[in-house]
């Protein structure tokens, strides 16, 4: 770690609450059907009133330490730390149960619907661990559950496909536009309005209408605040000199973020090149908020290309396009070739087969490493591989 803190943020509490129009700063908003704008209304006032109910947090507290098996470890890379000439710590989000980060958010919002009364989950997924948490949650809690995804995804992930039947969730294949995450989100929000009544849409990032950034963020803080205090042991107090974490919508980056936000610590969210939509800086309207998207001189939403099917979406959730306008964090591209060299070099020097979501943060890292000479980087490790290894498979072929 850094002898000085590389950044003076003045503790300005940069990912606070949104405003009451769910806004980050110009970002965010309710941009729905009005038949959604009540069911949004609703969920915001059973979230904040089960946010501030002691029993739910603990309830929901029990679940990840019992079930999804928190607190995840945090990895000090000795082997790749001496390579990249930094000190890399990884923060294990592939060893909860499922898989992924996306547990911790799927088991609060479940607690949150049968709260409300909801008997069924709508989800959409792209690389299918949010689906896989999801089918998780509900078979655990006797719901039914229907998981939309890109038809184009179901063949790249067949394996997270199956394992959401397993569970006992219907798997319906989105076979518009790209046939990739933004059109399964599309047939989930259309779902979620003809049954509003008797279904909870539990949407898997920080994007969509108020309330979910905000609520998906506070899901997910377990990952920072866990990891700061696990920081602060391992480095003697201290933090971190950059903390690193994937970005399609972005949850697992919000989640690790809100730990350092307000500490002295760089934030770099890691985008794939042809999905920058940080990178494009073009704000505009895409399910249900306004963002920064990608988007051609017309409006009209340009199409997202990822090795990755979980970030092979044209937008990004609101409070990073917030971040991003702030400068608080920055958002760096890296191309699938980077990707594929980074999979393969942790899985070589640390023996972690990391998710190719996970692998575009240290794909970063590797490009930066001149950078971060001599610096302490903790990169948020938010999925394991065994969901990727027939397509790189097919990709080192």
């Amino acid at each position: 770690m850094s002898s000085e803190a590389p950044h003076d943020f003045g503790h300005k509490n940069h990912m606070a609450d949104p405003s009451a129009e769910g806004r980050f700063g110009e970002f965010g908003g309710i941009y729905v059907p009005e038949t959604l704008v009540p069911a949004c209304q609703e969920l915001e006032r059973a979230f904040r009133s089960a946010w501030a109910d002691t029993a739910f947090r603990d309830e929901l507290k029990d679940l990840l330490t019992h079930y999804a098996g928190r607190p995840s470890p945090l990895t000090e890379c000795e082997n790749l730390s001496r390579e990249l000439g930094c000190t890399i710590l990884l923060k294990r989000e592939d060893l909860n149960h499922t898989g992924s980060h996306k547990i911790n958010n799927v088991l609060g919002q479940a607690l949150l619907a049968r709260r409300m009364g909801k008997t069924r989950l709508v989800a959409e997924t792209g690389a299918g661990q949010h689906g896989v948490a999801t089918a998780t949650a509900a078979a655990l809690f006797g719901m039914e559950c229907v998981v939309y995804m890109g038809a184009v995804d179901i063949a790249r992930q067949e394996l997270n496909a199956f394992r959401m039947k397993l569970l006992g969730s219907e798997v319906r294949a989105a076979e518009s536009g790209s046939k990739t995450l933004k059109d399964a989100v599309n047939e989930a929000m259309r779902h979620w309005v003809a049954a509003v009544e008797t279904t909870h849409y539990c949407l898997g990032s920080v994007m969509g209408p108020h309330p979910y950034p905000w609520m998906v963020r506070e899901f997910h803080r377990v990952i920072g605040d866990e990891a700061a205090e696990q920081c602060a042991s391992l480095l003697g107090g201290g933090t971190p000199d950059v903390v690193v974490a994937c970005v399609g919508g972005g949850s697992n980056a919000a989640g690790v973020f809100s730990g350092f936000a307000d500490a002295d610590a760089a934030l770099v969210g890691v985008e794939p090149a042809g999905g920058a939509a940080v990178g494009r800086a073009v704000p505009g309207i895409v399910h249900g908020s306004h963002s920064y998207l990608m988007q051609d001189e017309w409006g009209q939403v340009l199409e997202a290309q990822s090795i990755s099917a979980g970030l092979d979406y044209p937008g990004i959730g609101p409070e990073h396009a917030h971040l991003a306008a702030t400068g608080r964090a920055r958002y760096e591209p890296v191309t699938d070739a980077q990707v594929v060299d980074a999979f393969q070099l942790l899985a070589r020097t640390e023996g972690i087969i990391a998710a190719l979501e996970s692998a575009h943060g240290l794909a970063w890292i590797v490009q930066a490493r001149e950078e971060l000479a001599g610096k302490t980087v903790l990169l948020n490790l938010s999925g394991r591989g065994d969901k990727d290894v027939a397509q790189m498979m097919d990709v080192l072929a």
